[in-house]
Order: C-alpha cells, then structure tokens, then sequence
C-alpha cells in the first residue's frame, strides 16, 4: 500500500524544511501557484475529498461558498481546526508532531485556493510538542519565501499564526471555534450566514480538519486518478485509522481509504486481548452510533458507514468488550458531553445532564423503569433541527445504539438494584 500522510514521519524530530523538499515537499504548493485559484478549486472537488474530522463534508463544496468576485470582503481567511478533543481520537496529533511541513503546505494550497490573506492553527493547548514543532516548521516556511508576502515570486501573499487554545470539546464546532479564535467564548453560530460568507471578524472563512488539509496538495501535484485509486472503495485516498480499547495493538496506521473494519481490528489492531471477547465499537470516535460483529465487514468509509446506520467520523475505534458494562460506558460517555456543553441551548444544557443522571442511577442500583423512559425521550427527541449545534446530537448517537443492542443489560441493572458487572 502506497503511504501518503506518513511516508515522511520517522522517529524522533520531524524533517527539517531542506529535507522535506529534498523528499519533494512544497512541489504540489508549486504547483498549484502556477494555476487559477479555482482550478485547484476543481482539482479537489473532482475526488470529492470528504472532511476528516467527523461531519465529512466535501471541501471542495465548501470552498465554492467562498466569494471569489474582485468585490469580496476582505481579508479572507483559512482555519484550520486542530483542537482534537473527541474521546478515543488521537489521529491529527500524529500528522502535527511527525510531519508538520506537511499541514503547512497542505494550508497555503488550501488559503491559495480561497485567496485567503491569513491562516490560523487553531490547537489544543495540551498539543504542546505539535505547538513546538508547528511554530519551528512555520518560521522555516517563511524564511524560505512560502509563507509572507509574494510568496515564491507568484504574487500571492499569506499570513500563517499558530493559536494555542484553552481547549474545549466545543471548540470541535467551526462557528464556536471561530468565536474562541476571537476571544470570545466558545458558542455555536446561528446560520445562515455560512462562515465561508461571514466567519472570522465577518469575513469569508473556510475550517478544515488537519487531516483533510494534509491531503489537498498530494491531489494537486499527482492528480486526481492517482488519488482515487488510492482507495479500496468510490471515496478517494488514504485515511489515518485508530483503534483502542481491549485490543492487542492500539494506535493509529494510515490506510486505504475503505478498509473493512475488520482488518483494522484484528490485523492492524492484534485483535482482542486474551480472555476478552469483541462486544461492539464505536467507529468514528465517541459521537458514533455502535457497530456489532455482523457490521465487521462494513468498508470503513463515509457512505458504507451510514448505510450500516453509524458513520465514520474520524475513523478512530473505540472497541467495547465483554467484560465491561454497557451502562458504565454510557454513563462515562453522557458525563463527558454534558460536563463539555456550552449551555447555550435547552436540550443540550437540560437534557444531557439529565440523561447522566439517569444512567448514575441505574448504574449505581437505585435506577427505576421511569429513568429508562428519560432515556428513550431524550435519544429520541435529541436530534439535529432541535438542537443549536450538532453537539447533543452526537451525543444521542451511542446512546441510542446502546439502548437498541443491549436494551436487556440496562433493564437488568433496574431488576437487580446494582451494576451485574460489579461483583
């Protein structure tokens, strides 16, 4: 298999700029300058290159949102969101510390594209060896003429700042980013506006996802046939996969695009640990529904995952087993959501505390058949167009699954006044 993302990455510190362009750094960047902005534009939304950090909304949709008329307000900016805060998810932390040339070409591709005169790394604060190797990486770019003004002699200019955030779950929202990037507190926008029309400050704004920025100037300098039949399925490329959990071998590879859940499990992953049997996972991080053993075949990508009734995300497994309470991993999950809301809206304020508050219970043995009933209302009633972002709504998703896959251990936890699990 052909490595993309991590062909680069070695032990130890990253490569210096030299020896990224000796290993062919900046080339797509190169190239795309010596193209029309919008041509690069067409080069990405012809693989249709889904985002990679959860929603997998195609960047190059999104980037036709941008004005790009002489008259559009100015400046235009680039986020690039690196605040890498769902739970079982550690992918965009590995592309930042092993190669951060490459997210850096990947943004001024990016910024080239929209014509944006600035672009920010939004990071997490405990991200602290990728600030250091990302604020290193950006100064050699500036000192060798990629970032600043006239940038190789191509006219185009672009103004890179690394923002160290305090760090918020919420902050995984692009119109809360946005306002945390500000100064403000991190809410959720309402829209329309779109931030590619009114983002940063008012003005046009496209956020991406580490991963998703890391592909873009791969594409530009080897085309789009190359990309696609990097995949095993119609959607392109590579992808960073992670799994952890009871399993042999915990971490993060870089595969095709379309890898059944099923090899990264059990070849990738070792399988389970001994003495532990595969229960479920939750495919794309923490905000995904559960998959079982009969979705194992299931290609990991964007539309096979929505067909089995989960989704993607950001392609990181969190693998359940046996021996660990269903009703113990909702309780840790919904505390997590409700503890990270930013309160500004009812169901997602009200409701995820009071769904906690119903798993403690039932988990602690004084639950009752009416904290069930709270359970089902919320998962049900808890949905997108009800809410003011998509955090409670995610939130629903591995609950919901639970309940319908192992309703009987919930119930169970109620006839017995106490946790089964706990001897």
């Amino acid at each position: 298999m052909e490595k993309v993302l991590t062909k680069n990455m070695r032990p130890g510190e990253p490569m210096e700029i030299d020896e990224y362009e000796r290993a062919g750094g900046y080339q797509g960047l190169k190239r795309a300058l010596k193209m029309a902005p919008l041509e690069v534009q067409e080069l990405v939304g012809r693989v249709n290159l889904r985002g990679r950090g959860g929603a997998g909304f195609p960047a190059g949709k999104k980037w036709a949102l941008v004005p790009m008329e002489q008259a559009a307000r100015r400046p235009k900016y680039l986020c690039i969101n690196a605040d890498e805060m769902e739970p079982g998810t550690m992918k965009d932390r590995l592309l930042m510390e092993g190669d951060p040339h490459q997210l850096i070409e990947g943004a001024i591709t990016s910024a080239y594209a929209i014509q944006a005169d600035c672009c920010y790394i939004f990071l997490r604060w405990a991200y602290k060896l990728s600030a250091r190797r990302l604020a290193k990486a950006i100064d050699e770019a500036y000192a060798h003429r990629y970032l600043g003004k006239n940038i190789q002699n191509s006219g185009y200019s672009l103004e890179m700042r690394l923002h160290t955030s305090a760090g918020r779950y919420m902050c995984g929202e692009a119109s809360a980013m946005l306002d945390a990037v500000q100064g403000k507190r991190a809410t959720p926008r309402s829209r329309p506006p779109h931030a590619e029309v009114c983002g940063l400050w008012g003005k046009p704004t496209v956020v991406q996802n580490v991963e998703t920025i890391c592909c873009v100037h791969h594409i530009v300098r080897n085309g789009p046939e190359w990309f696609m039949k990097l995949s095993k399925t119609e959607e392109g490329g590579t992808k960073i996969y992670g799994c952890s959990g009871r399993v042999n071998n915990p971490g993060v590879w870089e595969l095709p695009m379309g890898t059944p859940v099923r090899d990264i499990l059990f070849e990738h992953a070792g399988g389970m640990q001994s003495g532990y049997q595969f229960k479920g996972l939750l495919p794309g991080g923490a905000s995904s529904n559960f998959i079982r053993q009969e979705h194992l075949d299931t290609p990991m990508d964007f539309s096979h995952m929505e067909a089995v009734g989960s989704r993607l995300g950001t392609g990181t497994m969190v693998v359940m087993d046996d021996r660990i309470c269903p009703v113990g991993v909702q309780l840790s999950l919904q505390e997590f959501f409700a503890r990270e809301s930013c309160g500004w809206c009812t169901p997602c304020r009200e409701g995820l505390p009071w769904i906690a508050r119903a798993l403690r219970a039932i988990e602690e043995g004084t639950g009752q058949a009416q904290d069930m009933d709270v359970l089902d209302l919320n998962a049900k009633h808890i949905r997108l167009g009800n809410t003011f972002c998509a955090l409670a709504p995610g939130a629903m998703f591995p609950l919901e699954s639970a309940l319908r896959f192992w309703r009987e251990d919930f119930l169970e936890h109620v006839r017995q006044k106490r946790c089964p699990w706990k001897e």
